[in-house]
């Protein structure tokens, strides 16, 4: 039998003070299972120490979580600063005509906030980030890998998009080439996402006001200096010339904007610090889950429409071949800052807001990429390399796209990469709705530890698969051209429908594989939040909150029950500490 001193890690990163949680740390000779064996090694109490504050592969301890509502809601919200929206209202607008871009604007938000909320109910409910969740929520421990490699897709796409922009910018202002700018733009973004969610949300605080009043001051003056700008808004065509709505070009114009949809995902990775839920704050906290939660669609649907109008003001206004750069939030600002103030100064304050945009939201996709790339290969290789080593995979693949020039393809990338997005955000909001409330098939506490679980849970994992792939050969023409602008609605609508008939179908035989986890202790206070209770992680020598733990299936030297964290447990490579499946 391998010695699981060579085989188990532990993860737990420090406390905001730099501390592991709980008591000190045991030394590896201390640490003893079982007939005396070391369970414990110096790996697992170096990784123990590592300087990181992300809480990568567990949910968050209350004894971490020590922002208010609004503080985390004012991070998360921060973190939607990017200027991708202006490009991508824009782009669809030249496309499709105001009309028609508007209707799918409004159709992709309503899709995405209805689909976002009991995600993000969940989140800050029970503390868990997005991959926790999917796998209790029809996917189980292995299957909800393919999700984070999708979630990781969408960080390093949007991490690629929000580059380009600043390199725009920079050459603009700077004369900076773009391929320099694509470089100065990774480059800037590692040191800020070292520390986690205690130096993100400063940087998130500490940005937001400024970007605001450099956002939003120029709109205004352009609506009250030219209010005839508001009837060239709505008379504009696009590249059609058609006049009215037609279908087809609101559901591609909804199909670029879906692409958004895993956004919810990155909100949640800061919605899991939220406090507890108590009468007192009761109020407070749901305002901050709604409003930083799927509220974020709010915020964005008004960015498009405004990245809309302004191209539409260049392009009807000032220049008609403006329409090339029209699409370049750069441009767009640079723009409306040049009637208000002298040239230098538009420059100044143009570049000044792409490059704020740009770190406020690259930051989080770096930070949440990293954490989702992580999941999964610490999952399937039962090794844990750090979060830092794949902020740097993140980055480099975001590299290589902005240097391939992804900008020029925006809408078909994001087009094609709302099927995947929409796919498996519908299944899991699908699943907690429909059959964790509605049907009461599937467990309504989210599960997410090792042991708890089957390997895959079909009934999320194929509903995934199954509204992905005909969404996505809708998508490329496959049943035909009149079908192909309504990908968006295969995708939501196979996604919606599938989860509740495949749990019926298998009376949700595969959501749990064992009915308890063998530990004495409420999981919840007399609030219904997750318990602060501690208990001592055999492994490690530490002690983990109570909702992160779980019988070990290793007695100890006299017989007594032995307990063992989540993350330990995640890089037992034997396999000996997992309880046996009991239902």
């Amino acid at each position: 039998m391998t010695d699981d001193s060579k085989t188990t890690q532990v993860l737990e990163p420090p406390t905001a003070g730099g501390s592991p949680v709980g008591v000190a740390v045991v030394e590896p000779s201390e640490a003893l299972g079982a007939g005396g064996r070391a369970t414990g090694n110096a790996d697992a109490m170096s990784a123990a120490k590592e300087s990181l504050e992300d809480y990568t592969l567990r949910f968050a301890p209350r004894s971490y979580r020590k922002w208010g509502a609004g503080v985390v809601a004012t991070s998360a919200l921060g973190g939607i600063a990017y200027l991708a929206d202006f490009s991508i209202g824009a782009n669809i607008g030249i496309s499709y005509g105001t009309v028609n871009a508007i209707f799918g604007i409004v159709v992709a938000a309503v899709v995405i906030f209805a689909t976002g909320f009991p995600l993000a109910y969940y989140a800050a409910r029970y503390n868990i980030d997005l991959d926790l969740i999917t796998r209790g929520s029809g996917f189980g421990y292995y299957g909800s890998v393919v999700t984070n490699v999708i979630f990781a897709t969408f960080t390093f796409i949007f991490f690629a998009l929000e580059g380009s922009i600043m390199a725009q910018g920079l050459e603009l202002g700077l004369g900076i080439p773009q391929w320099l700018g694509y470089a100065a733009s990774t480059l800037i973004v590692i040191p800020l996402v070292i520390y986690g969610m205690k130096a993100l949300s400063k940087l998130q605080v500490w940005t937001t006001p400024l970007w605001l009043l450099l956002m939003v001051v120029p709109v205004g003056y352009l609506v009250i200096s030219h209010p005839d700008s508001i009837g060239d808004f709505f008379a504009f065509t696009g590249k059609s010339g058609a006049e009215g709505t037609n279908l087809a070009s609101v559901m591609l114009a909804a199909g670029v904007c879906l692409s958004l949809m895993a956004q919810i995902a990155e909100q949640i990775d800061y919605l899991r610090f939220m406090p507890p839920k108590t009468a007192e704050n009761r109020g407070a906290w749901w305002r901050a889950v709604i409003l930083a939660g799927p509220g974020w669609v709010i915020f964005g649907a008004i960015k498009q429409i405004v990245g809309m109008f302004i191209a539409i003001y260049l392009i009807a206004t000032l220049d008609p071949a403006a329409s090339v750069h029209a699409n370049e939030p750069v441009h767009q600002f640079l723009g409306v800052y040049q009637e208000m103030m002298p040239a230098w100064l538009a420059m100044a304050l143009a570049v000044v807001l792409v490059v704020i945009s740009q770190i406020k939201i690259n930051v989080t996709n770096a930070y949440s990429g990293s954490l989702a790339w992580t999941n999964s290969f610490t999952r399937i290789t039962k090794s844990y390399p750090g979060r830092m080593v794949f902020v740097v995979v993140n980055l480099v693949i975001a590299l290589v796209l902005m240097e391939a020039n992804m900008f020029e393809f925006l809408n078909t990338i994001l087009g094609f990469y709302a099927n995947c997005a929409m796919a498996w955000v519908v299944t899991v909001a699908s699943d907690i709705a429909i059959n964790k409330y509605l049907l009461k098939i599937s467990p309504k506490v989210p599960e997410f530890r090792r042991g708890m679980l089957y390997a895959v849970n079909p009934v999320g994992f194929i509903s995934m698969l199954v509204s992905a792939v005909v969404s996505i050969a809708v998508f490329f023409g496959a049943f035909g051209f009149a079908v192909q602008p309504y990908s968006p609605i295969f995708a939501v609508g196979l996604a919606l429908v599938l989860p509740p008939a495949l749990a019926l179908l298998t009376r949700g035989k595969y959501y749990l594989r064992r009915s308890d986890d063998g530990i004495d202790l409420p999981m919840f206070d007399a609030d219904g939040n997750p318990s602060d209770a501690k208990l001592l992680c055999h492994v490690t020598g530490l002690e983990f909150e109570r909702p992160d733990m779980i019988r070990s299936a290793q007695d100890g030297p006299d017989g007594e029950p032995q307990f063992i964290s989540s993350l330990a447990l995640s890089t037992d490579k034997t396999g000996e500490l997992v309880l046996p499946a009991n239902k």
